[in-house]
């Protein structure tokens, strides 16, 4: 019988997460194991080629069976034509069970048209919390959370929520994805990653800033304490590689309309993966309110400063590897020189019980074998392949 899985993605780091899965699939077929149909559906979150195509390109990614061209626009709205577009592509594929991954509008969309049509839905990094609600994707996760059929969370503490919450009975630890991903793309990265030469950073220290989120581009003082605090580190004399999301300029300009960059402040376009990989491996520090970024830069070594007031990613800061700021000017430069004071780039590595709080790099495994499970009508709580080890 052929499992036929429905995989929902519409954001970046959804791209990212997927590719482990689809090189586990193909691992699964070339062992002459049940046959497994993956259809993908992209909701067209993110829809531009910066934020979407080239993630596609690099990691080989099949295009989509489904593309809602969805794009931008307000939580409600965008959210609802997913719903009505996922609900109107399940109905016509019949898929055996869905899977949606992360916190994003499209996570939310996807798990609720697949529950109200009966279709068992796993979640990929279940769990997940940063206890502030007034984040959107607090609210889409904890929501997600609890009306998916399986949850299958990245680390002890996030499976740790799930059970404080109620929902042990269908959670499972696999480990992260994205250190699956992080392990295997590093060294193609190396290899075929352009940004290092185009931007003469290879003989450069810098580091590497991203700033995307709304409570800290929507909220004009916050941000110009940002803005602040990264020429004042430009003007210390480290370079700064800033990849700006195509809605952070327009914020910038409402907010500091005179304020000017330092010239090793550098903006540039959004990179790919492989080349966002490249700067991680060989930058000094990083500063970013994203979630994914936090943990790429943990698993490559690199000394990180979570510009927010939470981090739902609690092990990259007991482990030593981040700090979380805030975005006031003298907090995030306090907390970016003793990142700095961690060692040269070279002698950097994540602690191996780090690595095993997040799967040691075999989560994809296991979130097929539960979403097989799970798609065969067999038990929901548990992958096939077992826990990931964890250290005490």
């Amino acid at each position: 019988m052929t499992v036929k899985l429905l995989s929902i993605v519409g954001a970046r780091p959804q791209f990212v997460k997927i590719a482990p899965l689809a090189r586990a699939i193909e691992r699964h077929r070339a062992a002459g194991k049940a046959d497994v149909e993956h259809v993908l559906l992209h909701t067209g979150q993110h829809y531009d080629a910066a934020m979407s195509d080239v993630f596609f390109g690099e990691l080989s990614l099949p295009e989509a069976t489904f593309n809602l061209g969805v794009g931008s626009g307000p939580h409600g709205r965008q959210t609802g034509l997913m719903l009505d577009g996922i609900e109107r592509v399940l109905l016509e594929s019949r898929p055996n069970a869905v899977i949606v991954y992360g916190d994003t509008n499209s996570t939310l969309a996807g798990a609720l048209a697949a529950v109200k049509l009966h279709i068992p839905v796993a979640h990929v990094e279940a769990g997940l919390r940063s206890f502030n609600r007034a984040m959107p994707e607090e609210i889409n996760r904890v929501a997600a959370d609890h009306v998916c059929d399986v949850l299958l969370a990245p680390t002890p503490a996030a499976l740790g929520h799930l059970t404080a919450e109620g929902l042990a009975a269908r959670s499972s630890l696999c480990g992260d994805v994205m250190l699956d991903a992080t392990l295997h793309y590093r060294a193609i990265a190396g290899r075929s990653a352009t940004v290092g030469p185009r931007l003469a950073l290879e003989a450069t220290p810098f580091g590497v800033v991203t700033v995307h989120r709304a409570e800290n581009t929507d909220d004009p003082s916050r941000l110009r304490s940002l803005l602040g605090a990264l020429n004042q580190l430009a003007e210390d004399g480290l370079t700064l590689v800033f990849p700006v999301h195509p809605r952070t300029p327009q914020y910038i300009r409402a907010a500091a309309p005179d304020w000017t960059a330092h010239p090793r402040l550098r903006f540039i376009e959004p990179v790919g993966y492989l080349d966002m990989l490249w700067l991680l491996d060989h930058a000094q520090l990083a500063l970013t309110d994203s979630g994914g970024l936090q943990k790429e830069a943990f698993f490559l070594g690199c000394p990180c400063v979570t510009l927010r007031d939470e981090t739902e990613w609690v092990e990259t800061v007991e482990f030593g590897g981040n700090v979380v700021a805030g975005t006031a000017r003298d907090s995030v430069l306090a907390a970016a020189a003793r990142m700095r004071a961690t060692g040269p780039v070279a002698e950097r590595a994540a602690p191996l019980a780090a690595l095993a709080a997040f799967g040691n790099g075999e989560a994809s495994a296991r979130i097929l074998d539960a979403a097989i499970a799970l798609a065969q009508g067999r038990d929901r709580s548990a992958p096939t392949g077992g826990s990931p080890s964890v250290a005490a």
